[in-house]
Parts: C-alpha cells; sequence; structure tokens
C-alpha cells in the first residue's frame, strides 16, 4: 500500500505542479519585501556588471514575460537628451536574460546569438522594457521579442534577441 502512495505522491509533485526554477522563487519572494525587487535586480546585475550601467528594476515576472524600468538620468541619456538607445538595448538584453533563466527547462542552456532592434520614437521619459516569448522551449534558435516603452506607453524600441537553445552535457 504504502508504495502506491509513494508512486502517487511523486506522479503529484511531478506532473500536476510544474517545478519552479530559482529565479523564479526569488522574485515571487521577494516581491512581497518592500525593496525586495530592487534588491533582486542588483543581484542579477552583479552577475552580468554591464547591466548595471542602466540600473533596470523588475517589476514582473512570469514564466512567458519579464518586465522592468530603467530610469532616465544623465547616465543613460545621449547629446539629445533622451534614453541611449544602447542603453535601452542593455535594458532588454537584461529583461530577455531574466525572462530565459526564470523559463527555461533545466536540461537547456543558451547563449544569445544576435538581436534586431528598430528605433521607432524618442525615449523622452523612463523606460519599461519589456520581454516575452510565444514559443515552446526547444534545442536550436529560439526568439525572445523584446520592446520598450516611454512612460505615456508609446513603443520607442521594438525587436528580438535570437538564442541558441542546446542541451546540457
Amino acid at each position: 500500500m504504502s508504495n502506491y502512495i509513494y508512486k502517487f505522491a511523486n506522479k503529484i509533485k511531478h506532473n500536476v505542479v510544474p517545478p519552479i526554477n530559482d529565479v523564479l522563487l526569488a522574485f515571487r519572494t521577494l516581491k512581497e519585501i518592500p525593496g525586495g525587487l530592487t534588491l533582486l535586480s542588483k543581484a542579477v546585475s552583479r552577475v552580468a556588471p554591464y547591466f548595471q550601467t542602466v540600473n533596470p528594476v523588475i517589476q514582473k515576472l512570469d514564466a512567458d514575460m519579464c518586465e522592468a524600468f530603467i530610469k532616465k538620468n544623465k547616465s543613460v541619456e545621449n547629446h539629445i537628451g533622451t534614453v541611449h538607445v544602447i542603453a535601452i538595448c542593455n535594458g532588454l538584453e537584461f529583461v530577455m536574460g531574466v525572462l530565459t533563466e526564470a523559463s527555461i527547462p533545466q536540461h537547456l542552456r543558451w547563449l544569445p546569438k544576435g538581436m534586431t532592434v528598430n528605433y521607432v520614437a524618442k525615449a523622452d521619459s523612463d523606460i519599461k522594457v519589456v520581454a516575452t516569448i510565444d514559443e515552446e522551449w526547444k534545442v536550436g534558435d529560439i526568439q525572445i521579442k523584446v520592446n520598450a516603452y516611454r512612460a505615456d506607453g508609446q513603443p520607442v524600441v521594438q525587436g528580438y534577441i535570437t538564442l541558441w537553445v542546446t542541451e546540457k552535457k
């Protein structure tokens, strides 16, 4: 009898409740703590220090979407006083990376392969950067949709980041 219960419990654990990875668990835990998402964002930025140049702060995270904000200030502005597109691309890579780490199956690994972006409007305010994934994870190329928006909701950058996904050895 106990063998049947053991098998049933394992079936529930592995099939009914999807496993949650460390990034998603950290987000769900820290979002309940004042300043927790800033702390999480800073921890991610320490792993990849170039993200510290734009100081993104994660706002939302799920298995298919990540959203963060970049504050418009002198350190990310260009010569005309708007947020520099390379700073925005840095923020887009940040949300793509966090989304990917939060959603990729444990048996896969990834590397960015390329980024294609279009500049569609001036970035004259704080910027919301968003990454979404519409595909199922698989070996090969996967495209992550990335967009950046002004405070008024107007898109300023639209594009894709292509990932090369392989099996872990």
